[in-house]
């Protein structure tokens, strides 16, 4: 309710307002009142007619009950439990000192309810750091997918290393196994072979124990390659990965049956591998192979192909309306980009890609 000294200076506030050249409606509404209001207010003359007088409920726990409850809640029989489970104890026993809902406002209103069991807490999680690749073998994302074998469950396991920019698969192999020591194995060659140097490249991964076990987190850290780690169970802060991982299990080609060995296994996701990073036109990147991205053709790949769509509207105008279609090359990925990060739907537009520093 407001005071009545409150109302006689608005009421003065709002006066020299309109003596001034304001409208009273816009006046009100600066200070966050309706014209009606204003209105009631000029009309009585005395203040807020509801009683000022506090009521209390007449079944509110008395001092020495709220007491009991506390001391109830905090002994060392209860102390580890919430009041979900302490008042079906109580009851059990033919004990009843507040309800459910009376406990929780009680241990809210001390600053008690908190975590109250022996395990860790649960604790907050942040989205991990903005990643932006503007070349390839800056940013790589990697992850184990299962592969089904005729053992019913058996598996095998397939380690993929995908570049962020360019989306090729730069390095992958099948294990009958997961590890940490296979993964940084795998790892080694990749930066051996795409000739990575110390603080290049950033490495995303899921929190599973191959990405962050000893082996791999010490090759990490041998290799200058910098990580990176979604949170706990958020596939979509590794979102490239597992895209995928569904483009491998959705092909036509991909077995009706499961795997019959290793070996089945590691001729099939070659042939994938070669085909994806070959053959396939990948949408992302303006339908261009992942292999010409990483090797830097596709500009020339994108200006031939603008070239053509020029040439067309030459020969034929009326059938674009607009311009051509965009062919102009993907300047910037981003992995689990700010909102201020995104790029624009015109890459000529997009805001300039973050710097990833060692």
């Amino acid at each position: 309710m407001t005071a009545l000294e409150e109302r006689r200076q608005v009421r003065e506030l709002i006066t020299a307002a309109t003596l001034a050249g304001a409208r009273r409606d816009r006046a009100c509404a600066v200070l966050g009142l309706s014209v009606r209001t204003l209105q009631r207010w000029q009309g009585a003359g005395q203040g807020d007619g509801r009683p000022l007088r506090q009521v209390e409920p007449t079944n509110k726990l008395t001092t020495e009950e709220r007491a009991r409850l506390l001391a109830v809640a905090n002994s060392d029989e209860f102390g580890h439990l919430p009041p979900s489970q302490i008042v079906p104890r109580l009851a059990d026993r033919g004990d009843y000192i507040a309800s459910e809902s009376t406990f929780y406002r009680v241990l809210r209103a001390e600053n008690q309810l908190t975590h109250r069991r022996r395990e860790r807490p649960s604790q907050a999680r942040h989205k991990p750091r903005a990643i932006c690749a503007t070349a390839p073998n800056q940013v790589y994302n990697w992850d184990i997918t299962y592969l089904a074998t005729r053992v019913k469950g058996c598996f095998l396991y397939l380690y993929l290393f995908l570049d962020l920019f360019s989306r090729k698969i730069v390095g992958w192999q099948v294990y009958d196994e997961e590890s940490s020591v296979l993964a940084s194995e795998v790892l080694r060659d990749i930066c051996q072979r795409e000739g990575v140097a110390p603080g290049q490249v950033v490495l995303h991964a899921d929190n599973g124990g191959p990405m962050k076990g000893a082996t791999m987190l010490a090759t990490l850290q041998h290799l200058g390659v910098m990580p990176s780690f979604s949170r706990p169970a958020v596939s979509n802060d590794n979102p490239y990965s597992e895209s995928l991982f569904k483009t491998l299990k959705y092909r036509p080609e991909y077995p009706s049956k499961p795997f019959a060995s290793l070996t089945a296994a590691r001729q099939w996701v070659q042939g994938f591998v070669q085909w994806y990073n070959h053959e396939h036109r990948h949408s992302a990147i303006r339908f261009v192979t992942p292999a010409q991205r990483h090797a830097g053709l596709d500009r020339a790949l994108l200006n031939q192909r603008q070239a053509v769509y020029q040439a067309a509207k030459v020969r034929h105008p009326l059938r674009w309306t607009g311009s051509t279609r965009n062919w102009q090359p993907i300047q910037a990925v981003h992995l689990n980009p700010d909102p201020s990060d995104t790029t624009a739907a015109d890459p000529q537009e997009a805001p300039l890609p973050l710097k990833i520093a060692a």
